[in-house]
């Protein structure tokens, strides 16, 4: 799979694009709402994860590379943003589910919108998607901030609580979703 924008790729991983993506998104401040920095044994099965989704269904949360343009970052692996089904125990389960997570000096530049404006191109387009969810905390402003400009609404029906796992303390969810329809409206 490969997607392109103006200035990103979303692409399949590659064996050498894990140690930076960890390297550079396994941080305090990116994993500050995502159940903190991960030991070796949690990034290991992160990365596990990412290639199941894309071998059962088509789609992952795919490697986000900067185009080699010269730019800010050019060539390198700043995170990623894709799909994959929903699965957190207590929440919506087997829906698209868009997510993101991009190295903190990506951050503010727009990459981040115009990955996830790929990915749903993707998910209504490539996947026929009838509708795509996105889950947050209600404290992280810019990822449910950013779900408001896709043009996602939140669906507090959907919200659910995600109980402790070891690495995450209670946290209360709250969801977003867009239907094909809305996407097709913006566009």
């Amino acid at each position: 799979m490969r997607l392109e924008t103006a200035r990103l790729i979303l692409r399949d991983w590659r064996d050498e694009d894990l140690a930076p993506f960890l390297l550079h998104t396994n941080t305090p401040a990116v994993m500050r709402w995502l159940g903190g920095v991960m030991d070796e044994a949690t990034c290991a099965t992160i990365v596990g994860k990412l290639r199941s989704w894309a071998d059962e269904y088509g789609h992952t949360f795919w490697a986000v590379q900067r185009n080699d343009d010269g730019g800010h970052l050019a060539g390198e692996i700043i995170g990623f943003c894709g799909l994959k089904r929903a699965d957190l125990p207590t929440g919506p389960q087997g829906d698209f589910e868009i997510g993101w997570r991009l190295r903190e000096d990506a951050w503010g530049m727009g990459f981040a919108r115009e990955a996830a404006q790929a990915t749903l191109a993707a998910a209504f387009g490539t996947f026929d998607a009838p509708h795509v969810v996105a889950f947050t905390v209600a404290e992280n402003t810019p990822s449910w901030g950013l779900m408001e400009r896709l043009g996602m609404a939140r669906r507090k029906d959907l919200d659910f609580i995600l109980e402790p796992t070891g690495r995450f303390e209670r946290e209360d969810i709250i969801v977003y979703a867009i239907t094909q329809e809305d996407w097709e409206k913006q566009a």
